[in-house]
């Protein structure tokens, strides 16, 4: 059974594949507005450019900001592939980049003595750039002083591997660089997500870094030839291998990653689980001695090219590996099967599906997987995500494992949505310049009173994604998804404790600025998006519309009147808010009004006008339920509310006071109070709150509280 849980259309402008008169794209060029930050964190989706960008941001550094030298640290050697020799000058910029030889240590012929390489290359006055791997800078900084790094640019790729944690030695290289030298430190990343567990940084040190975030749709939107991407599951009961038909379709240039070795869905070993794979797709025909690509004969007869990076053998691997970074043209490769391998930074653009074998935990490698198909390739206009999981059964020992992956999933999916949505972007008006012209899809912010700090702009604005992370990874988000728990209640107390705790240094107030900017976003997205007062249909409705008049040189609310003027103006004289002149900046000139809307139900509503209510009570995995619903049959459905709900009476008495306003009207409305064999999860979450403040008064009773 497969459902499609997210499928996002994109408008194909080219705009970010178009270079700049320096030979920048536009994530690039952004970048490069920042070349001069000490400390950069650049967060931007695949495919975008960030080696690139890298290069421009370290010659900068090198030729005009006093840096000596310039270290790259890849996570694992075939990456170090993507900062190779570049010719930069031929597009503009000022400099090429250039490795000598013997300073890059992500090739084969470099595999003995690196440290003493890098030593050596620290020491020489005259060399400027190294590639190495994150464990070659390890161990070498293990053996330098932390003052040998003194106007040097240390560049991490791949900068999710950090971790805050003592025993992560990348994290407290980075410390150790921030506190006791004058480093620089450039930090990339597809793919930085609180959501996975211990943080990347500390708040402390993660605040001395400027950041530069490229959003997924600003990416993908900008493609000319990639015009779609979906997310889907596929549900098995029994055997993965035994669906793999379902889901393989030889006729798509796929990646498919089978299950860890150590996860509950490898039925088989890993040699095993390729054969499984092959045979689905036809018959092995021959295997390249000299490339280990292997030729198999499809169902259909067609003759493809299978990759097998699974197969670890050292004088097999290598051979493929090579194949793979040399592949020129779409008939070079059709299929690639791996294990770890072929996830982040992996590089072939004609890839259009990738398939994954058994639940993923982890954000940042759903994402990274992801990330191998949306390159933007001629000849390829939709690129697609099936995830294979365990559909729960009732009659299964471990249901509750494959219920609590489903879920999981599901969570990560529609954490996806928000990070692949169009961007909402927050501006104080008192921000916004005479003159200005506002991008799409930008929120202007009333700072009239309680103007939002800079602080609370720039997590709106850049940090949205990880607290979206933070709550998909939270026990509630799993009632959200089986819809067994109030919204109101994660949205009034999970969500500022999430936000208190990411970010300590918040005051009340700006924690609740943050909270409404949060949810704010999330229902825009969630319905549709932005709409201009412009493009609203003439005829349509809109909520608390005003009628203007044209007073002064300027068009005033015919309310701000006097009665006898109001009485005194003709109705030809009179004009719709929808109708006022389109001035600068989005909004009407002389009116001062934000012209962004969104539609609920039937009817259009100011961003600006958005009931608190109606914010607070959005629920950020509202689709999942509904998907569920439509897409699962009723047993399966039951299955996973009853395994959601096993350990329900979990309760605070936060929650319960929250819940008791609703409690009260419930029992006036139905004249009797909810029941909790009611089928109607809200009913029965009220019902067990009535027995949670029971059970808490009899508690009391005993214990001589009352």
């Amino acid at each position: 059974m497969a459902i499609q849980l997210l499928e996002v259309q994109y408008a194909q402008t080219g705009k970010s594949t178009q270079g700049n008169a320096m030979g920048m794209r536009e994530m690039q060029a952004k970048a490069y507005d920042k070349r001069n930050a000490q400390y950069l964190l650049l967060k931007a989706p695949p495919a975008s450019g960030k080696s690139r960008a890298l290069m421009f941001l370290a010659l900068d550094k090198l030729h005009y900001q006093g840096i000596r030298k310039a270290i790259v640290a890849v996570p694992e050697m075939s990456i170090g592939s993507s900062f190779r020799n570049t010719n930069l000058t031929e597009h503009g910029f000022f400099a090429d980049w250039e490795v000598l030889a013997h300073n890059n240590l992500c090739t084969d012929e470099n595999d003995a003595g690196k440290i003493e390489i890098f030593k050596a290359f620290m020491a020489n006055p005259h060399e400027q750039t190294l590639v190495c791997t994150h464990a070659t800078l390890r161990f070498a900084c293990d053996q330098l002083d932390a003052k040998d790094f003194d106007n040097v640019l240390v560049a991490i790729d791949e900068f999710h591997h950090v971790s805050a944690e003592q025993d992560n030695r990348l994290g407290v290289l980075i410390d150790r660089l921030m506190n006791d030298s004058s480093a620089h430190i450039i930090a990339m990343t597809g793919s930085y997500f609180r959501g996975d567990g211990v943080p990347i940084l500390l708040s402390e040190d993660e605040e001395k870094f400027e950041k530069v975030t490229y959003t997924y749709y600003e990416q993908l939107n900008g493609y000319t030839h990639l015009k779609s991407l979906g997310l889907g599951y596929h549900f098995y009961q029994g055997r993965y291998l035994d669906a793999l038909g379902e889901v393989i379709d030889p006729t798509k240039k796929t990646i498919i990653h089978i299950p860890n070795v150590n996860a509950g869905e490898a039925v088989v070993d890993k040699y095993s689980a390729v054969g499984h794979i092959i045979d689905t797709i036809g018959e092995i025909e021959s295997t390249d001695s000299e490339t280990g690509i292997i030729t198999v004969r499809t169902h259909a007869g067609k003759l493809i090219k299978v990759a097998d990076l699974v197969d670890d053998r050292p004088h097999i691997r290598p051979r493929v590996q090579a194949y793979l970074r040399n592949i020129q043209s779409r008939d070079d490769m059709d299929i690639i099967v791996a294990l770890g391998m072929a996830k982040e930074g992996f590089d072939w653009p004609y890839c259009e599906h990738v398939l994954t074998l058994g639940y993923r935990g982890s954000m940042t490698e759903v994402v990274q997987i992801i990330g191998r198909s949306t390159r933007d390739c001629e000849g390829k206009s939709h690129a697609q995500f099936t995830n294979l999981i365990a559909q729960p059964d009732a009659a299964d020992e471990d249901v509750k494992v494959s219920v609590n992956n489903l879920l999981k999933a599901i969570t990560l999916s529609l954490m996806m949505e928000q990070v692949l949505a169009p961007n909402i972007k927050f501006k104080r008006r008192s921000d916004i310049k005479a003159g200005e012209k506002i991008e799409p899809g930008t929120i202007i912010v009333d700072d009239s009173s309680n103007k939002p700090s800079d602080k609370v702009m720039k997590i709106l604005n850049g940090e949205r994604d990880e607290i979206t992370a933070a709550l998909a990874e939270s026990k509630e988000a799993e009632r959200l998804i089986t819809d067994t728990i109030d919204p109101e209640v994660v949205n009034k107390i999970l969500l500022p404790k999430i936000i208190a705790k990411r970010y300590p240094d918040l005051t009340q107030i700006e924690i609740e600025q943050v909270q409404q900017g949060y949810l704010t976003g999330i229902k825009i997205v969630q319905e549709g998006g932005l709409v201009d007062i412009k493009d609203i249909p003439k005829d349509a409705e809109i909520e608390g519309e005003r009628t203007y008049v044209y007073k002064d040189g300027r068009y005033v609310d015919i309310k701000t009147l006097s009665e006898e003027e109001q009485q005194a103006t003709p109705p030809a004289k009179q004009i719709r808010e929808r109708d006022l002149p389109y001035g600068t900046g989005g909004e009407n000139e002389g009116a001062g009004l934000d012209r962004k809307f969104i539609l609920l139900g039937k009817k259009f509503i100011n961003v600006s006008n958005l009931p608190i209510d109606l914010i607070q009570a959005v629920n950020p995995f509202q689709q999942a339920y509904e998907i569920l619903s439509k897409n699962v049959t009723a047993e399966v459905l039951k299955t996973i509310h009853d395994v959601a709900l096993a350990n329900e009476i979990q309760m605070t008495e936060t929650e319960a006071v929250m819940l008791w306003p609703k409690i009260n009207a419930f029992v006036k409305a139905h004249n009797r109070p909810p029941s909790i064999a009611s089928t109607d999860t809200e009913e029965k979450r009220m019902a067990q709150a009535i027995v949670y403040v029971r059970n808490q008064k009899a508690q009391r009773l005993a214990a001589g509280e009352v």
